[in-house]
């Protein structure tokens, strides 16, 4: 029963998904690095300038270009504020067949807000989904897309699809740090509600992962199990060391579950003709 295999696909997943954010973290709350260079609006139908309400709306086909990061959508409108003789844009809301495009990575939805000062996408609606050359994420009720800081949050039914491996769980999270050397690190991950891990041999449950890049190891906690055909190993907690490759489950230790403190497994010598 390979339970490194599988928690090893969780940290893959998570990784996926950080590597869909497009840049590095700085720190909590970091400004958009983009956020004082030229913004530019196209459409091809018109571009309204409300000067009572400080705003533009752009209509039909609308593409809207800052520094790496480009979105399109059939209608957009612009908040702006006004700094001497100078326009600072801060809101973009956009509607109808959104895209947004950062190094080479596409997140699609029917509704987004982009917080320009926070470079802070969140995005709603239909469809929506996050896809890069190797994986692709998807989720029911929104995005929230933070560019500058390199996070992602994928919330209701969240999806990772990586080859033939899924994770499914209610909300999804990955945060990036800087190294030393000023390139990207994944620094955490997590998974919350109904986790569901499947592979083509394996599936692995509980209620809530984590992976921790500072001492490289990945938990899975809360009526956690690993099943291969009928074989089933149960227990509240499943934790691998991926430095070490030793893997532990653990029993009750305070939390309620169903494995009344105690792990369990059970194995079928010819499991492919029997049932648990």
């Amino acid at each position: 029963m390979t339970v490194l295999k599988i928690t090893k696909f969780l940290m893959i997943c998570f990784i996926a998904i950080c590597c869909l954010a497009p840049v590095t973290v700085l720190a909590q709350q970091t400004l958009n690095p983009d956020r004082n260079e030229p913004l530019e609006i196209t459409a091809d139908q018109t571009l309204e300038w409300h000067r009572n309400n400080q705003k533009f709306i752009a209509r039909g086909n609308v593409i809207v270009k800052q520094g790496k990061v480009t979105i399109a959508a059939d209608i957009l409108t612009a908040d702006y504020r006004e700094a001497g003789s100078s326009f600072e844009i801060y809101r973009l809301s956009a509607d109808g067949h959104v895209k947004i495009t950062a190094q080479g990575n596409i997140a699609t939805g029917q509704k987004a807000v982009y917080e320009v000062d926070r470079g802070l996408a969140v995005m709603t609606g239909n469809n929506l989904s996050l896809t890069s050359p190797d994986q692709s994420v998807t989720a029911r009720d929104s995005f929230e897309y933070w560019v500058a800081e390199g996070r992602l949050r994928a919330l209701g039914n969240a999806r990772v699809v990586r080859g033939e491996d899924r994770l499914d769980a209610d909300s999804v999270s990955a945060v990036f740090a800087e190294s030393a050397a000023g390139t990207r690190q994944l620094q955490s991950l997590d998974a919350e509600g109904h986790v569901r891990i499947a592979t083509p041999d394996e599936t692995l449950t509980g209620n809530k992962g984590h992976y921790s890049a500072a001492v490289n190891i990945a938990t899975l906690t809360g009526d956690v199990r690993i099943m291969r055909d009928p074989n089933i190993l149960e227990g509240e907690q499943a934790e691998v060391n991926l430095g070490t490759n030793i893997s532990i489950m653990r029993g009750n230790t305070g939390l309620t579950g169903h494995s009344n403190g105690r792990v369990r497994g059970v194995f079928y010598p010819d499991s492919a003709d029997k049932n648990p």
